[in-house]
C-alpha cells in the first residue's frame, strides 16, 4: 500500500460530508479540516503505513479511532467546554514529544527522567486533551493545582498487571488500555510496593503510552529478553515513548542501555 491508496482507504472508512481532506504529496501528510467546528488535523502517513506492514487491519482502526475520538473532543470543547470537574491525569511522552499545540499554545510539563516528560490531559470520557495555557483560565486552576490534582488521581488508577516468566526472569505488565497505563510509572506507592516482591534487579519499562512494564531481572539473559520486548512495544505503540527502560533504586529511575548480550550500561542520572 502507498500514500493516495491509504488516503482513499481512509476517506472510504470515513465518510462524512463535513470532513474536507487535503493531501500534501510533498510533506506525505494529509490534513482534515472540520466544517463545522473549524477546526482541524494533520496526519503523518508514513507512520501508518509502517505499522500496516506489521499490523494490517488493526492499523488502519487504530488511525480511524484516533481522528473519530479527536473531533468528538473537539466538539465536546466547542459545546460543553470545559469542566472544572473533570478530572485531571498525568501522561507521559517522550522528551522530543512537543511542548506545544499545534495552534502555537504551550502544554503544562514537567520534567521526568532524562528520556521521559511529564503532560497533563482533561479526561473527556473515551479521549483525552492535553491541557494548555489557554484552559488555565476555564479550568479555574493554577500550573500547580494541575499537577498535583493529576499525581493525586494516578494514584487511584488500577493496577492490575498480567505476568509472564522467561529464562527465570520475571515480568508484570500493566494494560489496561485506558490511556495512562504508562502514567502508573509515577505512582511511588505502588513502584514501592513491587520493589518488594523483586528477587532480583527492578526494572521499569513505558516502551508506549498504553503499557507498564517492570521487570524481576534475576540473571543477564534478562537483559537481552527486555531490550528485545521493549523495543518490539515501542514499535508497535500508538504512542510511543521510549525503548529505553530504567533501573528502579530508592525511589529514583536510572535509564540503563543493553547495548550488547549481557553488557549493561547505566545513564547518569539527570540532576533535578
Amino acid at each position: 500500500m502507498n500514500s493516495s491508496k491509504l488516503v482513499e482507504l481512509l476517506k472510504e472508512r470515513l465518510p462524512s460530508k463535513e470532513l474536507e481532506w487535503r493531501f500534501d504529496r510533498k510533506t506525505d501528510k494529509v490534513r482534515l479540516e472540520h466544517s463545522v467546528l473549524k477546526k482541524g488535523m494533520d496526519i503523518s502517513l508514513p507512520e501508518i503505513l509502517a505499522k500496516y506492514e506489521t499490523k494490517q487491519e488493526s492499523a488502519i482502526n487504530e488511525v480511524i479511532y484516533t481522528i473519530k475520538e479527536t473531533f468528538n473532543a473537539m466538539e465536546i470543547e466547542q459545546s460543553e467546554g470545559f469542566s472544572k470537574e473533570g478530572a485531571i491525569y498525568p501522561v507521559i511522552r517522550s522528551t522530543s514529544f512537543p511542548q506545544t499545540s499545534k495552534a502555537g499554545n504551550r502544554f503544562i510539563v514537567k520534567d521526568h527522567t532524562a528520556e521521559t516528560r511529564i503532560f497533563y490531559a482533561l479526561d473527556l470520557g473515551t479521549t483525552y486533551r492535553l491541557i494548555d495555557e489557554t484552559m488555565l483560565d476555564a479550568l479555574g486552576m493554577s500550573e500547580q493545582e494541575i499537577m498535583e490534582s493529576a499525581m493525586f488521581k494516578v494514584r487511584s488508577l488500577p493496577t492490575n498487571m498480567k505476568k509472564d516468566e522467561v529464562a527465570d526472569n520475571v515480568f508484570y505488565f500493566v494494560n489496561n488500555n485506558d490511556g495512562y497505563d504508562a502514567s502508573r510509572i509515577l505512582n511511588q506507592a505502588f513502584l514501592k510496593e513491587m520493589e518488594g516482591e523483586i528477587e532480583g534487579h527492578m526494572t521499569v519499562s513505558v516502551p508506549h503510552q498504553d503499557v507498564l512494564i517492570i521487570g524481576d531481572i534475576r540473571n543477564d539473559t534478562g537483559y537481552d529478553v527486555l531490550a528485545q520486548m521493549t523495543m518490539q512495544f515501542f514499535t508497535v505503540g500508538a504512542v510511543p515513548v521510549t525503548s529505553l527502560s530504567f533501573i528502579y533504586e530508592d525511589g529514583k529511575l536510572e535509564p540503563i542501555f543493553i547495548m550488547a548480550k549481557n553488557r549493561v550500561a547505566r545513564k547518569e542520572r539527570k540532576k533535578k
